[in-house]
């Protein structure tokens, strides 16, 4: 089974529509392959002309061995680059400078694994994102995918309020022994994703729930904006430890709000001692 190519409609990445449209031509003709599904920006349409291409190849079983998979994806446009990245996808940029993302899956086992995404991926239209489906199983499995479950306030607040508390008495610990550049990608990449995941939780604007800080500028109040703004800074001391301050203070009135709204208690002395720890000038 595959299906038909959506309806034309205006575009804001028709190099990409070029190119995924090129994939499913290529996947119908290889018979090696069982399915191919789409996910990322493209399946939800928000995708513009910076998007990357992201798929998951489903191979038959007797065909893994000797399916190549970067010469395969070669076939789509030239490559400057592809390789087998960290988390063991194939990652590609063309010769355009697009990026794309590659899992190359044995069907069997592949397929079946789908439906397990729940509230980890979302696919608004399994139509659009299945290009491919000879047997009928990728489709079934990723209609399940199809309606997001925004995530459950109460436990997800309080889990994310002890997440906050946590980190930052962790980035406290490491600010007071000098580590500006590890309390740096700590500000950054572990507390402002939960910070702004609570802060969509009480604004209800979860759409955006896996990826957080994706369209933050449209999603978000321009006083919420303001005070993620305080919480980022370059990698010097000074800076670093007012973004921290900032950051906890953020923390602390979110989980105000949260406490407020969903009855949930809070560690405030704990809260007060981390602020102290964070107030240290030495």
């Amino acid at each position: 089974m595959s299906f038909p190519s959506p309806s034309p409609a205006p575009s804001a990445c028709p190099a990409l529509d070029a190119r995924i449209e090129r994939l499913r031509e290529l996947a119908r003709a290889d018979s090696r392959l069982e399915g191919v599904l789409l996910y990322g920006s493209w399946t939800t349409g928000e995708a513009d002309a910076h998007s990357d291409i992201e798929a998951y190849l489903y191979v038959r079983d007797e065909h893994v061995d000797d399916f190549d998979g970067p010469a395969f994806v070669a076939r789509l446009a030239p490559l400057q680059l592809a390789y087998t990245n960290m988390y063991g996808i194939l990652a590609v940029v063309f010769d355009d400078l697009m990026r794309g993302e590659f899992h190359i899956c044995a069907a069997g086992a592949g397929i079946e694994e789908v439906p397990t995404w729940e509230g980890m991926v979302h696919l608004p239209s399994p139509e659009k994102a299945v290009l491919l489906d000879r047997t009928g199983r990728l489709t079934r499995a990723a209609e399940r995918l199809a309606r997001f479950r925004p995530p459950e306030p109460v436990t997800t607040a309080r889990q994310l309020t002890h997440e906050l508390a946590n980190w930052t008495l962790m980035l406290a610990h490491v600010l007071a022994r000098g580590e500006v550049a590890r309390a740096h990608a700590l500000l950054h990449s572990v507390i402002a994703p939960q910070q702004l995941q609570l802060c969509r939780l009480l604004r209800g604007t979860t759409a955006h729930w896996l990826t957080p800080s994706r369209a933050l500028e449209q999603d978000l109040p321009a006083a919420d904006r303001d005070r993620y703004t305080g919480t980022t800074a370059a990698a010097r001391s000074q800076e670093v430890r007012t973004a921290a301050r900032n950051s906890w203070r953020w923390s602390r009135d979110l989980a105000a709000e949260a406490a407020e709204r969903w009855g949930i208690d809070l560690p405030r002395e704990l809260h007060r001692r981390i602020g102290d720890l964070l107030d240290d000038r030495r």
